[in-house]
């Protein structure tokens, strides 16, 4: 199997300096809401110049949405990945990354993100943008393991077919508590853990 070459010194400032920008806006956003700043704020908190994020951002929506996006990087999936068995199927590698990905922090966070959108159009077109790029790169990462061994298609099937799982969590249509919510007497609410085990069960077993 082959694993991706680790990062350089200068990709890593590069992606240091974009994720600064991001947290800065997600911050911003959270605190103020989508109007209550703008880029001069985000530039002045995380410390770089108005340049400096035109460099890495069009906008300040682009920036908030940009903090999803890099939550794995290429050095932990090559970590995660390292100690598998040459045989592990690419089902069991994107249930292990989605442990990985979706920590609680990642989770509750990604919801205030979905929340903040129904609140503020401008964000809307952001929601299925973060949620198809984090497809496409765990996507890339299952190739690595399906090449040669199972049909065209198939890593595309499974990586949409779960984390569109994820979306109707977040913006609460399905009745899913996220890791550390308590559950409310009768609410029939299933565990963020159950859901994940259920979901993954039908596609091992089929529906």
């Amino acid at each position: 199997m082959e694993y991706e070459p680790k990062l350089t010194l200068r990709d890593k400032k590069k992606e240091a300096t974009a994720f600064a920008l991001a947290e800065a806006a997600f911050e911003l956003a959270l605190k103020h809401g989508m109007e209550g700043f703008i880029v001069d704020d985000v530039v002045q908190k995380a410390g770089f110049s108005r340049r400096t994020f035109a460099n890495y951002f069009s906008c300040k929506e682009e920036a908030v949405a940009e903090y999803f996006i890099g939550n794995v990087s290429k050095e932990d999936k090559n970590m995660l990945f390292k100690d598998m068995p040459p045989d592990t199927t690419p089902l069991d590698a994107l249930y292990n990354l989605l442990k990985l990905q979706f920590t609680s922090e990642f989770l509750h966070k990604l919801r205030q993100f979905v929340l903040l959108a129904n609140q503020y159009p401008s964000l809307e077109p952001y929601i299925l943008s973060v949620f198809r790029r984090l497809q496409i790169a765990a996507q890339q990462t299952l190739e690595q393991f399906s090449r040669g061994r199972y049909a065209d298609g198939y890593t595309h099937l499974l990586a949409g077919a779960v984390y569109g799982a994820f979306v109707p969590i977040l913006d609460g249509r399905l009745n899913v508590l996220l890791p550390g919510e308590a559950q409310e007497e009768d609410s029939g609410a299933m565990s963020f853990d159950q859901y994940l085990n259920s979901m993954f069960a039908y596609l091992h077993n089929g529906f």
